[in-house]
């Protein structure tokens, strides 16, 4: 970061909204954007009253769900740190080099779209969930290595339907948007295989491997 230096109360304000919008920002992440020491970060920290990265993440993996009334936030691929049906959640995937197209450090579309699914099914407030439509973009690669962090949202439910919108990002870098249509089904639903909307989705297409 250049340009006129941050005041104290500045700063300060602007770590507690970075970290409000990604908990999982490490201090050299943090110094890199205000454009300070590490030690300043740190410092700071201390000051506001904030724990380190690990134990952040450790705080948001004890928000999770226990998975007894919603199964689906068993399921989620990737690591659950955060879940609130009906609200949001959260996410972390790190990018394998099993992931990437034969040719390229590439991700292949498909575990990104299955790690954003699986979230979206897992914010819906229902105990039982499918998907029934999505419209996906993949606007930037992601490359092995990377750690994907997806972030659920609840837009709208209409009775047993919920539209879920879920960004991941690598750091600042959008890599994956999509909006899902996710059913909620009850036991009998499930028993009869009825679930009322024809399951499809929509992308770029701009995965190959040659």
């Amino acid at each position: 970061m250049t340009g006129k230096r941050l005041t104290k109360e500045v700063r300060h304000q602007t770590l507690l909204s970075k970290l409000e919008e990604n908990p999982l920002l490490t201090d050299e992440q943090l110094a890199k954007e205000l454009g300070v020491s590490i030690q300043t970060i740190r410092l700071d920290r201390l000051a506001l009253g904030l724990p380190e990265m690990k134990e952040r993440a450790k705080n948001l993996a004890s928000r999770a769900l226990s998975g007894e009334y919603y199964p689906a936030s068993l399921e989620v691929v990737g690591e659950l740190l955060y879940c609130e049906p009906g609200v949001g959640g959260l996410s972390r995937m790190v990018a394998e080099p099993g992931m990437s197209l034969t040719r390229y450090n590439v991700i292949r579309g498909h575990y990104l779209f299955a790690q954003a699914n699986s979230l979206a099914v897992a914010v819906a407030d229902a105990p039982h969930a499918l998907t029934g439509s999505a419209k996906v973009e993949f606007p930037n690669p992601a490359k092995v290595g990377e750690v994907l962090t997806a972030r659920a949202r609840v837009l709208e439910r209409r009775g047993r339907r919920f539209m879920v919108e879920v960004v991941t990002k690598v750091e600042s870098k959008e890599v994956f948007q999509g909006k899902f249509l996710i059913l909620a089904l009850d036991e009998k639903s499930l028993a009869e295989g009825k679930f009322g909307v024809a399951g499809k989705a929509t992308g770029n297409g701009r995965e190959k491997d040659d």
